[in-house]
């Protein structure tokens, strides 16, 4: 399927890489990457391909979105972004919250995700349900990110490397921990510390370690831990997808 990118002016341009910067800083500053990771997912993840509804239109920035349960704590990234985003008006939360997601993959030493600008805000928050839920394994992964956001097999556990960055928190998640060692270093860690089984402080979650029972799953995985670079090549291929979701589709 190819895009149909819509143009912006050269000032909504240079807002952009203005904007990138500022990001940058805040990222480093207060070590927010993982936040600003998950609210660029949050945002797009609720896509669905049938209605064509959801998807990353800036509407995490409404409360009737912020208090769906699968974004506990979001509403700090939100809050912490305002500030940037209030410098640079003419930019849509849309771009803005997905812009914010490749430059905390940035920032922590992972890929260079391709942006393209030009996301129209829109009004209505998805329904609640849209997420994937982690206490469940692959056909439910299957179901949320195939069938219902139009990925693929190596999408999913390509963006499960994401993993590497952040951890989960009880009162967020009803899970508590990091996945790796280095939460905060964007690498193939996570893939590693899979293969190599359950560890004293380190989570693996239900939705984790279905990816090894899986036969298609699991020689991603192995690909993954083998390899960083093919990691880095398929996760930014899967991160850009997903940032796009229902945009500029031709």
């Amino acid at each position: 399927m190819g895009k149909s990118y819509p143009t912006v002016s050269e000032n909504y341009q240079k807002s952009i890489e203005k904007a990138r910067r500022k990001l940058r800083g805040l990222i480093a500053e207060k070590q927010c990457a993982p936040l600003m990771l998950r609210l660029a997912w949050h945002s797009a993840g609720t896509f669905d391909c049938t209605s064509k509804t959801g998807g990353p239109f800036g509407t995490m920035k409404h409360q009737a979105e912020l208090a769906h349960g699968a974004n506990n704590g979001l509403v700090i990234a939100v809050r912490l972004l305002e500030p940037i985003k209030e410098q640079f008006p003419e930019i849509t939360y849309a771009d803005f919250y997905q812009l914010a997601g490749v430059v905390a993959v940035e920032v922590t030493g992972g890929p260079e995700v391709p942006f393209h600008p030009g996301r129209e805000d829109k009004p209505e928050p998805p329904q609640e349900g849209r997420l994937p839920d982690a206490t469940k394994g692959c056909d439910h992964l299957r179901d949320v990110f195939i069938k219902q956001m139009g990925l693929t097999d190596q999408d999913i556990v390509a963006l499960s490397g994401g993993h590497t960055l952040g951890r989960c928190h009880k009162d967020r998640s009803g899970f508590e921990g990091a996945w790796t060692t280095n939460p905060l270093v964007f690498d193939n860690t996570y893939f590693k510390e899979l293969l190599s089984g359950e560890k004293e402080g380190l989570l693996q979650l239900p939705s984790d370690k279905a990816l090894l029972s899986d036969p298609v799953f699991r020689p991603l995985v192995e690909k993954y831990a083998a390899d960083e670079d093919a990691f880095f090549a398929d996760y930014a291929e899967a991160h850009l997808k997903l940032s796009e979701l229902g945009f500029a589709d031709a």
